[in-house]
């Protein structure tokens, strides 16, 4: 039986076999330290029994006024692991907290375009793409996979505080910003 369980500082010298994933975006440790002091309550593993760790997520709450909103940086989940309802446990404990807790009127995530499993899995668990954002992972610096400047979906789920569900918009696809716009 495995635990899902909060994010550790030390759970970094165990994470290589899910951060070398091709769709996994990894960061340096400054990255994940800063999460895991900022937004402790939003950062979490998948882990099994022999301590192996599944998956993770790591979210922060960002924005102002009716733009406050839970985010959704990182989840990923090793391949071996994959298809168990990891991600799907992990992120329904991040919106729980994004809307319990922090009071968000939404949870957002962005998705490579070209993620069609990801994006499949995250409309089966109701988020909508918002916008599509031109360029955002070259944006990032993040080249290491020979995919530069490429798009992405900004993918959205209204929580309790958005009964009018501000945060969808139907023709999200077809809402194309620039990176700078972001």
């Amino acid at each position: 039986m495995s635990v899902l369980r909060p994010f550790k500082a030390s759970d970094m010298f165990k994470f290589n076999n899910i951060n070398l994933d091709v769709w996994t975006e990894t960061y340096g440790l400054s990255f994940y330290l800063n999460y895991l002091a900022n937004w402790p309550d939003l950062c979490y593993v998948q882990a099994a029994p022999s301590g192996r760790l599944m998956g993770y997520i790591l979210g922060n709450a960002e924005g102002s006024n009716n733009d406050w909103h839970g985010h959704v940086t990182a989840l990923t989940v090793a391949p071996e692991y994959r298809r168990l309802a990891l991600a799907r446990k992990m992120t329904n404990l991040l919106e729980f907290m994004s809307d319990e807790i922090y009071r968000a009127f939404f949870v957002d995530l962005f998705v490579r375009c070209t993620n069609h499993v990801a994006i499949e899995m995250y409309e089966g668990m109701g988020y909508s793409v918002w916008r599509r954002i031109r360029e955002y992972y070259g944006s990032l610096g993040v080249g290491h996979r020979g995919r530069d400047e490429e798009d992405a979906f900004d993918m959205r789920k209204p929580l309790s505080r958005d009964p009018g569900r501000r945060s969808v918009r139907a023709n999200g696809r077809d809402m194309i910003v620039d990176q700078n716009n972001v």
